[in-house]
């Protein structure tokens, strides 16, 4: 049987391309037969950045020998007739969600390049850069008592379960100031919390990890360590599920998780209604 072929997918925007990129990999997502080489082009907002990534997609066609697959987000129509001129499979994602916007809502759209541009004066976006700032200023556990109560929901669980990058998710995506803490021996050996974390047992939220993946990670960090190997990753976990179902605090196996599925569990079980960005 012949081996899948690659097939170059390209991400193109007027703006950053994220939205493109995040929209286009939910859609592949769906194929996982695909090989794909994909190519992120953001601010196309002119006729001669559009011929250039016309160049890229040809060349890209010539190479593969396959059509590439094109998400766009492009709101200029002179970028999008040149694009549109290749052959590949163009997939305007704009074009599949305003048009029905706009007969639902009897409105034209503005197709405004740049549109977010403002954002950057707005509640929402200053909410969200101070969340972020929150995040990284109350990490592993560098808090004061006072700040954690400020804190929309606080992360617990062994070291390198996951917690840094799902606290500054969180922030970015959702403006949650989320704290995070990690569960160290001293706690397993009393087995109860540290006393900060009980004066805000409801915005407590664990993370666990198969030992096996844990002491993956930790040698990439502190090789051939104590506290790497597969016998201490096996005893914090096991110690720390025990301490998180003790002291009755909901937690999430993060082994096979993506960020964005540890997030929207974690906003479901704290009661978090945050719009994402």
């Amino acid at each position: 049987m012949s081996e899948t072929p690659i097939r170059t997918v390209f991400f193109i925007s007027d703006g950053t391309a994220i939205t493109a990129e995040t929209l286009g990999h939910s859609l592949l997502a769906q194929f996982p037969g695909g090989r794909y080489r994909q190519v992120r082009i953001p601010f196309v907002d002119d006729l001669d950045k559009a011929i250039e990534c016309a160049r890229q997609i040809r060349e890209a066609a010539a190479n593969d020998g396959v059509r590439p697959i094109v998400f766009s987000t492009l709101v200029n129509p002179d970028p999008q007739s040149n694009l549109r001129g290749v052959d590949a499979l163009f997939v305007d994602l704009f074009e599949h969600f305003i048009l029905p916007l706009e007969a639902e809502l009897g409105e034209r759209s503005t197709h405004m390049v740049g549109r977010f541009h403002g954002i950057a004066e707005s509640s929402d976006y200053k909410a969200r850069i101070e969340a972020i700032n929150f995040a990284m200023s109350h990490d592993d556990g560098v808090s004061l008592d006072g700040e954690l109560a400020d804190a929309d929901v606080i992360l617990v669980g062994v070291s390198r379960s996951g917690k840094t990058p799902t606290s500054l998710y969180l922030a970015m995506q959702f403006g949650v100031k989320a704290a995070n803490y990690p569960l160290i021996p001293e706690d397993f050996e009393r087995n109860k919390l540290p006393g900060e974390l009980h004066r805000h047992r409801n915005k407590l939220f664990g993370l666990t990890i198969a030992p096996e993946r844990l002491s993956q990670i930790r040698q990439e960090r502190r090789a051939n360590s104590h506290y790497a190997s597969i016998e201490n990753c096996r005893f914090e976990i096991e110690a720390a599920q025990k301490l998180m179902r003790r002291e009755n605090i909901q937690w999430l196996d993060s082994t096979t998780k993506s960020i964005e599925e540890i997030s929207a569990t974690i906003l479901q079980a704290v009661r978090l209604n945050r719009p994402g960005y």
